[in-house]
């Protein structure tokens, strides 16, 4: 039987509970498979947790918490699931309180990842206090504006991640 025990950024991490009556066995066979199984079920959950802790986590600025969410160099498929886990994040905080910076350095986006893109900034938008872009070279010049547009947020981009840091941990 699986049970879940906990969650991170919307990932069920479970746990394998042994059955009461033991399974047939077949010199070991069939439990060694169902325990390297289960070990990888928990490998792969862990290592998801670990890869979205590492793209997006508070950092401290001038004693201002902000969340970071670190796009760079990422996939269309990276961002897109990137983005997927945020609003689970920012909407256990504070309403009016999250202060953003995205860094979207070397980022592939395609339509589906700016879909994505708004529905997290309309569905975050009550929790958000400020934001800003850095890193978006790639990025059509629109896209903050029709993000901002459609989210009624607004989207600050600056040059280097220092002076979008900056202008967050202002008042």
């Amino acid at each position: 039987m699986v049970r879940p025990r906990a969650s991170f950024i919307g990932i069920a991490c479970t746990s394998v509970i042994p059955p009461t009556t033991p399974l047939r066995d077949d010199g070991g066979a069939r439990l060694s498979a169902i325990s390297e199984a289960s070990r990888s079920k928990r490998h792969a959950a862990t290592s998801q947790v670990q890869y979205l802790s590492d793209h997006i986590r508070f950092i401290t600025h001038q004693g201002k918490q902000i969340l970071l969410i670190d796009v760079s160099n990422c996939s269309t498929a990276q961002v897109e699931q990137i983005f997927r886990a945020v609003p689970e994040l920012v909407t256990s905080r504070p309403r009016d309180s999250v202060l953003i910076l995205s860094d979207f350095s070397g980022a592939s986006i395609d339509q589906e990842g700016i879909r994505i893109m708004k529905e997290t900034a309309v569905f975050d938008k009550l929790y958000v206090k400020k934001s800003a872009w850095t890193g978006t070279e790639n990025l059509p010049r629109e896209l903050a504006e029709s993000l901002g547009t459609f989210s009624r947020r607004d989207f600050h981009v600056f040059e280097t991640r220092e002076e979008a840091l900056e202008w967050l941990a202002k008042n």
